[in-house]
């Protein structure tokens, strides 16, 4: 193997995946956040819609959870211009990471309310509370605990996805790291960089993760 490894074109490029990476925990994080609002609501309505929600809920999930999340990416990127609907980049990814989060912690969601006995709901009921004071207070607390590690795997999962905006045009990590190899052809090099970038990342959100869970769950 005849190949001379140069780093230089890297270190100086440092500070511009540096930023990249920022971007794409930016994308994440937003992606998370909007995939749990969502995500609890399709879990509420499989659980508690009537027929038609029910059914919207359920088409959602078994479309994020059982086709690429590339395929999910392109219909946001290429499916809605093909309409006139022309997102940003960071608007395709953003969308489609939010739709595909949405879909699996629905069914997080959908886990953690089943295993809370209903005799929690009565008994919150019986002092008072109304339905959805007994939901926000008692039994939605409780879901994020249970489903707080299955949380910190999906945000780790989507910070890796994140990667599949580069196809679109999206200069997190991994697109600016496509655009600085391609224009310096040190292709190795600057993959790699970006590959220990990504570890660093995700121990990162691991770290977090884990001081968070003391901090909250303390008991």
């Amino acid at each position: 193997m005849d190949y001379t490894f140069h780093w230089r074109p890297v270190i100086k490029a440092l500070p511009d995946l540096m930023e990249a990476a920022l971007t794409t925990l930016e994308a994440a994080a937003l992606s998370m956040i909007i995939g749990i609002v969502l995500g609890l609501v399709l879990a509420l309505l499989r659980l508690h819609g009537n027929r038609p929600l029910y059914l919207f809920a359920t088409v959602w999930v078994e479309i994020a959870r059982n086709t690429p999340a590339l395929l999910q990416l392109f219909f946001f990127g290429f499916g809605l211009g093909a309409f006139g609907w022309h997102l940003s980049p960071f608007m395709i990814v953003l969308c489609g990471l939010s739709f595909n989060n949405a879909g699996y912690l629905a069914e997080n969601f959908r886990g953690g309310f089943l295993a809370i006995p209903d005799t929690q709901i009565k008994a919150a009921r019986s002092l008072g509370m109304s339905a959805s004071q007994s939901y926000l207070h008692i039994i939605i607390p409780q879901v994020f605990r249970l489903i707080y590690h299955p949380l910190t795997n999906q945000l780790v999962w989507a910070v890796l996805m994140s990667s599949l905006g580069m196809l679109v045009g999206f200069r997190e990590l991994s697109g600016e790291t496509q655009f600085l190899a391609s224009n310096t052809f040190r292709l190795f090099e600057f993959f790699l960089a970006a590959a220990v970038i990504y570890y660093l990342l995700v121990k990162i959100v691991l770290g977090t993760s884990y001081l968070l869970c003391r901090k909250l769950f303390r008991y």
